[in-house]
């Protein structure tokens, strides 16, 4: 059942993260990474930070409950998880855990964040010049509230997760790398919510057509991922975000069967 407020989903991510199986380590840590950004959030509205607080509100419980619902179809043994929340919860509980937030963190960004996004923009709004700078605005204005967050998130990962010498000494600039790449990410965000706008527009077997391009996408991402090396330097450089190409008589998750 679709949750109603932030507090609403605070209260659902606290339910799953007490029903959490116990071996279900990364996924746990996750999850309560996006719990603390989701309060961060929740006080971001309160302080006025946003010009349409209650639209922004909305959006964020539609984003959330994707996840919510991804979660809850892995937890339940689904088949019908979407390709890159089911490669995230897949992926072996020894990684770091920063692979698994950086892992949850592309599929909730660069797979259900244009969705969520095109949930609470009608055709009409994108239609209205305003309303769609309004609207790109309080977009990036959650820029701010994820930048202040990472330095939080590092500590909180430094504590579950051993780090190297090297990843200590390069803490400073992997964080400046996270401020980076977050920013990109949600400009590819943007990009992509007007695609599939406009494929909905065009209707439900362009609209699906599109929604599985960017599905085969965000799946790309996952190598990347988990490629050895220091990995936010390397996203700080090559980008963490995905980009729909212009429509085409094939279509990128065609091309990948």
């Amino acid at each position: 059942m679709p949750t109603l407020d932030i507090a609403k989903v605070v209260a659902a991510m606290d339910v799953r993260l007490v029903r959490m199986p116990p071996e279900r380590t990364a996924q746990r840590v996750f999850l309560e990474t996006y719990r603390r950004t989701t309060l961060a959030v929740g006080k971001a509205i309160e302080d006025a930070q946003f010009e349409d607080p209650e639209w922004v509100e909305r959006w964020d419980v539609v984003f959330a409950d994707l996840y919510l619902a991804a979660l809850d179809l892995d937890l339940a043994g689904s088949p019908d998880v979407p390709r890159p929340w089911r490669l995230a919860f897949s992926a072996p509980e020894s990684l770091p855990a920063l692979r698994h937030v950086l892992l949850g963190i592309n599929a909730h960004i660069n797979y259900d964040l244009p969705q969520a996004l095109l949930a609470v923009i009608s055709d009409e709004e994108f239609a209205d010049p305003v309303v769609m700078a309004r609207r790109a605005r309080d977009h990036e204005r959650i820029d701010g509230v994820l930048s202040g967050r990472v330095a939080a998130e590092d500590d909180e990962l430094g504590v579950v997760s051993t780090r190297t010498v090297v990843d200590r000494v390069l803490q400073p600039l992997n964080r400046l790398s996270s401020k980076r790449f977050l920013r990109e990410a949600r400009q590819n965000v943007w990009h992509n919510t007007v695609e599939l706008q406009q494929a909905r527009v065009a209707g439900k077997q362009v609209y699906a057509a599109r929604l599985a391009d960017l599905e085969v996408l965000s799946a790309a991402r996952i190598a990347d991922l988990l490629a050895p090396g220091q990995v936010l330097l390397r996203l700080a450089v090559a980008g963490f975000g995905v980009t729909l190409p212009p429509p085409a008589t094939g279509s990128v998750a065609q091309e990948a069967q």
